[in-house]
């Protein structure tokens, strides 16, 4: 939803109503992950839910909804060989719910709008299917939460899951019973979490970090390039960063916020800077470090790293040389093969060809938590 949600906080400030399709489970190769949304006014619609294979369905439903007022569950799966057959043709399985949005049914979201905009963590969970109020909706803060999915209950269980799916910033079902009841499957409840985005701390104010600055931003990071040297450190030389900090790699690194989705970049080339940031980096939570440089300089790296007490365990998280084997040179390239192994590390991919490949082109979602800025 976080790609329509501009435009549908505008309708909704408009006091419009609309159909809002979302993605709220795919199985197989389903071409959109949950959380994908597709919103119609009228005759205008915004979003994708599949990437084009049952749009047009899912258009003329939405606009039903948004008639009706009637939120409807409704899966699409493999089309058959008829062309004008709804269905998806890669072969996977989607379940999209569409609901009527306006003032008055959703009053939440220009204060969602909001906090996402200030990057404040926020989760909708919302009623899908079962025995309960299909539709009811409720809004959870790290520190609050509005709206009410029919019962006291519910309400403390599921606001419970919701914040721990918030704090990795992980969108999904969960299952319950009409009282709260985790053992039972009574009813359906989608979480979308709308976490800040993670961070990718870049280290090293060179030409290589302008490129990896971009790509990481391109990818969703809140990009941070620190290094020592103000003049090299400079807005002007990394536009594209969310920050630039003049300061030691390591000192910063040391008061700063590291969790299991920041990714660290260490692009120094020198053993005073990337030494000692390394001995920090590789005993924090962050879901990857890498670092640059060539076969020789990683050998000194890791002996250097050994002496200042780093165990085995520890080393072995470090990706050196960063990223993938493309054959990369110029800068550029270098940020596409570093921006190819954080994705392989979130999703599990084998960094093959997929010509060479058999069975399911995308994997399921990792583990809760783990890969190089799972969210």
């Amino acid at each position: 939803m976080r790609d329509v949600l501009s435009q549908i906080t505008r309708w909704w400030e408009a006091g419009e109503t609309f159909g809002l399709a979302t993605v709220v489970n795919t199985f197989r190769s389903a071409p959109r992950q949950p959380g994908a949304a597709m919103a119609v006014l009228g005759d205008e619609a915004v979003g994708s839910v599949s990437g084009g294979c049952v749009e047009g369905a899912v258009y003329e439903l939405a606009q039903q909804v948004a008639a009706s007022g009637e939120p409807v569950l409704q899966r699409y799966g493999v089309s058959d060989d008829d062309a004008f057959a709804v269905g998806l043709t890669c072969g996977g399985i989607i379940d999209i719910f569409v609901e009527r949005v306006d003032r008055e049914s959703f009053p939440e979201l220009g204060e969602i709008n909001a906090s996402i905009a200030k990057h404040e963590p926020v989760a909708i969970a919302t009623i899908v299917s079962g025995r309960g109020r299909v539709g009811a909706r409720r809004v959870v803060w790290p520190d609050r939460s509005s709206g009410s999915l029919g019962s006291a209950r519910l309400d403390q269980a599921v606001d419970d899951d919701v914040r721990g799916m918030l704090a990795q910033g992980l969108t999904g079902t969960r299952r319950y019973g009409a009282a709260g009841e985790r053992r039972l499957d009574e009813l359906e409840v989608f979480v979308h979490s709308f976490a800040p985005p993670p961070r990718m701390l870049v280290f090293g104010a060179i030409d290589f970090a302008a490129a990896v600055a971009r790509i990481g931003k391109f990818l969703g990071y809140h990009v941070v390039v620190c290094d020592a040297r103000p003049v090299f450190a400079t807005k002007k030389r990394f536009p594209e960063a969310d920050e630039v900090i003049v300061k030691w790699p390591h000192d910063y690194l040391v008061e700063t916020h590291v969790d299991e989705r920041t990714v660290i970049c260490v692009l120094t080339h020198d053993p005073k800077f990337d030494v000692p940031l390394l001995e920090v980096a590789l005993r924090t939570d962050a879901g990857y470090v890498g670092a640059m440089g060539s076969r020789r300089t990683h050998e000194d790296r890791m002996a250097r790293l050994r002496e200042a007490g780093l165990s085995e365990e520890e080393l072995s998280r470090l990706r050196s040389p960063i990223g993938l084997d493309l054959g990369a040179r110029t800068p550029e390239e270098t940020a596409v093969s570093i921006a190819a192994e954080l994705i392989q590390m979130r999703w599990g991919g084998s960094g093959r060809p997929l010509t060479f490949t058999e069975g399911r082109i995308h994997k399921d979602d990792p583990t809760p938590g783990h890969g190089a800025g799972a969210r």
